[in-house]
């Protein structure tokens, strides 16, 4: 059983009393109305009506329900053992709650789109829940949820890569719930979206590499299907050959890199020491996340190659210790999604009705280092 979950539900009644949303008298939803509402199980929901009436805030009575207890001063401690967190959680409520549900963040792309949203959701006067989801659709569905039953007014999420559409994530559109996605779009469905255009930014890492005289160019990316700004920008690839009248050679796409979820770089390894053993033609590289083109990089070296001979472009990077750009890349900006996404947001919780993408223009990078002659 999840102690988390008990507390949460735990916490949601006293939200609604302390609230006046449920008064002395009022039938409180029963186990399994509060399973089905929250999505959790009825052993969880039957725990946290326990522990209320254990606390004096209801009143259980056979075979009609629970019902909120006269005078109930034990509301304003909910539990004795998540007595601090509780405190915290009611302080907080006095200014609406915005949640983030976000696989992860790092230096190279997430971290500044963070602090954007926390300093916009300040501004208007909200606070900002964060929960990272590590790239599993289950922590993702867990993550709705919790926030949901926190009593957040609205949700930005990042969904995670490689999954069908969350079922959680499409109930809350369908239901008209306030929800904006960051650095993906949902086709077909009609939810408010703020993200970099993917296709131009991968079409512009490709021309220049053409632009710089290669024509065998590889293309590696973590799988592709159902993620829309990794679709985009494989097809940006793609099309800056049909732009340069250039033949495109699919062996030299590669898009089952799956390190950067998994954890695990050993496959991804040896497909790259193969490939550049088999394809010693090809010099350029368009890569669709940092962190595969610095394991590209680490490859390279191993193998006793000079990094100077091959053109490595991505999306996001870091600077080298003198600060400046490991990779050509494309800097996507962070601060001014993160702002919109919030704004936006806040639109849908006034009551506007925005299912508009929003794209935020990128810049492209460019590494001042050359290719020797």
């Amino acid at each position: 059983m999840d102690t988390h979950l008990y507390e949460q539900l735990y916490m949601h009644i006293v939200h609604e009393i302390q609230q006046g949303k449920l008064k002395a008298g009022d039938r409180v939803p029963s186990e399994k109305e509060l399973a089905e509402q929250f999505g959790v199980s009825r052993i969880t929901s039957k725990k946290a009506l326990e522990k209320l009436a254990e606390a004096g805030v209801i009143t259980r009575i056979q075979g009609k329900g629970s019902f909120v207890a006269d005078g109930h001063p034990s509301a304003l401690k909910p539990m004795r053992q998540s007595e601090e967190r509780t405190s915290t959680v009611i302080h907080f409520q006095q200014r609406p709650l915005i949640g983030l549900i976000i696989p992860s963040f790092s230096d190279e792309y997430g971290l500044k789109l963070l602090q954007a949203m926390e300093k916009q959701s300040a501004l208007h006067e909200c606070d900002l829940i964060i929960k990272r989801t590590g790239g599993s659709k289950e922590e993702e569905e867990h993550a709705i949820q919790l926030l949901v039953s926190l009593g957040v007014k609205g949700l930005i999420v990042t969904p995670v890569h490689g999954t069908h559409y969350n079922a959680e994530l499409i109930r809350l559109v369908l239901a008209k719930f306030p929800v904006v996605l960051v650095d993906r779009y949902l086709k077909g469905i009609p939810v408010c979206s703020v993200y970099t255009d993917n296709r131009k930014a991968a079409q512009d890492l490709t021309l220049h590499l053409i632009g710089k005289g290669h024509q065998d160019i590889a293309y590696l990316s973590p799988p592709v299907e159902n993620t829309s700004a990794l679709e985009d920008r494989l097809l940006g690839y793609t099309l800056a050959f049909t732009w340069e009248g250039l033949k495109l050679n699919q062996e030299y796409c590669l898009t089952n890199f799956t390190g950067t979820r998994s954890g695990s770089w050993a496959e991804d390894l040896e497909t790259l020491k193969s490939f550049l053993v088999q394809n010693t033609s090809v010099k350029g590289f368009v890569v669709s996340e940092y962190l595969v083109a610095t394991m590209l990089a680490q490859v390279i070296d191993a193998q006793g190659k000079q990094l100077e001979t091959y053109d490595i472009v991505c999306f996001d990077s870091l600077n080298d210790f003198l600060g400046k750009p490991i990779f050509t890349h494309i800097q996507q900006d962070e601060k001014r999604m993160g702002e919109e996404a919030v704004d936006l947001l806040i639109s849908q919780i006034h009551g506007e009705v925005i299912t508009e993408h929003r794209i935020v223009e990128h810049r492209m990078i460019v590494q001042e280092a050359s290719i020797p002659n």
